[in-house]
């Protein structure tokens, strides 16, 4: 294999993920803890605290609603980090 297929095959790669991962508008607590590689229960904290811009939305489990994080939420994330901790 030359290195230009090897590139090539590389960067079909890439487009691969890139289109995956924009794929969605809203992600579900595993799904956005899976992306940043963190436990479901520290991502559900953050959005508690607010270190996270999250919504909560019905479930269908229950009364309880669940967190979901919008796909610029995502980004905003893997670019600048935590949200500042809200003082009350």
């Amino acid at each position: 294999m030359t290195l230009d297929e090897r590139l090539e095959k590389i960067e079909a790669l890439l487009v691969t993920l890139v289109e995956r991962q924009t794929a969605k508008d809203f992600y579900e607590v595993e799904e956005f803890a899976r992306l940043v590689g963190k436990a479901c229960f520290t991502v559900r904290e953050w959005a508690r605290l607010g270190r996270i811009n999250g919504q909560k939305r019905g479930s269908g489990r229950g009364a309880h609603a669940a967190w979901v994080f919008s796909h610029s939420e995502l980004v905003r994330y893997q670019r600048d980090g935590l949200l500042p901790l809200r003082r009350p």
